[in-house]
């Protein structure tokens, strides 16, 4: 039971930081799976590499409540106007992927789900991180904070979220490098992907623990502990990265993230490709 404890608070770890960060979360979870095996069923396992975001979203909530809660009394009557538009603006950038997702989820879990898919899409996504960085240097954003994000604008970054379907795109990356495209500064391309997680990934989870409970599993003493550690971690996790983030994109270009994904790519091909060959 302890060490399945401590397995669970690595898992949170990981999850809480690549979340946020543009590197994939699946991908890191893979790589994690990999040496440390939970003693679960596959079943619960498949529910919780994605319910384990709940405490992600938590962390969100947390950090920017006052920004998002349009009922707030130190806030005027334009303040609570804009708060219930970035809402309306969250909504309509989520639909993009809530109609894809409900319709493929199922068929991705089934054909995408594995470390060839991975691989590539952490490299592809890494070089095209590098080369939009290179030409946003040259450009400067029309859309500076949150608020100035119309509904065109926010429509079209939730269709970039679309590409996070595919496992190792990272969501926040596709969503950030999808802002950054459209003329959105750093800074606020990252808080809209952070509001946009909030539904994007309730719905996930929901669905998640929806099929997971329908297939008549019952969960054991030692599955539940894992889930809600899992959970606790990734939203304690998930407080300082947030933090720590926001304050990177201020400063400093995504470039980087670009280029530990080329080489996380890269590991996660070669480690693979050398286990099968091990094998035959």
């Amino acid at each position: 039971m302890i060490i399945e404890i401590i397995k669970a608070i690595l898992f949170g770890i990981v999850e809480g930081i690549t979340e946020w960060l543009p590197v994939s979360s699946t991908g890191h979870l893979i790589l994690l799976d990999e040496f440390v095996k939970l003693k679960v069923s596959e079943e619960f396992f498949e529910m919780f590499q994605v319910v384990i975001q709940l405490g992600a979203i938590l962390a969100v909530l947390v950090l920017f409540f006052h920004k998002l809660n349009p009922f707030s009394p130190k806030k005027g009557g334009i303040e609570k106007k804009q708060t219930w538009q970035l809402w309306f603006k969250v909504v309509v950038a989520v639909i993009p992927s809530a109609v894809l997702g409900l319709l493929l989820d199922d068929w991705m879990d089934d054909h995408l789900y594995n470390f060839v898919v991975v691989a590539i899409t952490l490299i592809i996504y890494g070089v095209a991180f590098i080369l939009v960085e290179r030409q946003n240097q040259k450009l400067k954003p029309r859309v500076k904070n949150v608020h100035q994000i119309d509904y065109r604008t926010a429509l079209l970054i939730g269709a970039f979220q679309c590409l996070s379907l595919i496992p190792g795109t990272s969501r926040s990356g596709s969503t950030i490098l999808g802002g950054i495209l459209l003329g959105v500064a750093r800074p606020a391309a990252a808080e809209f992907s952070f509001f946009l997680a909030i539904p994007t990934m309730l719905g996930a989870s929901a669905l998640k623990l929806v099929k997971y409970l329908f297939e008549g599993v019952i969960p054991t003493g030692t599955e539940i502990a894992v889930l809600i550690v899992g959970c606790l971690v990734s939203f304690i996790v998930s407080m300082l990265v947030i933090r720590a983030l926001m304050e990177y994109v201020r400063k400093r270009s995504f470039s980087a993230f670009g280029i530990y994904r080329i080489l996380l790519g890269v590991v996660v091909l070669g480690y693979f490709l050398l286990k099968l060959a091990l094998k035959i």
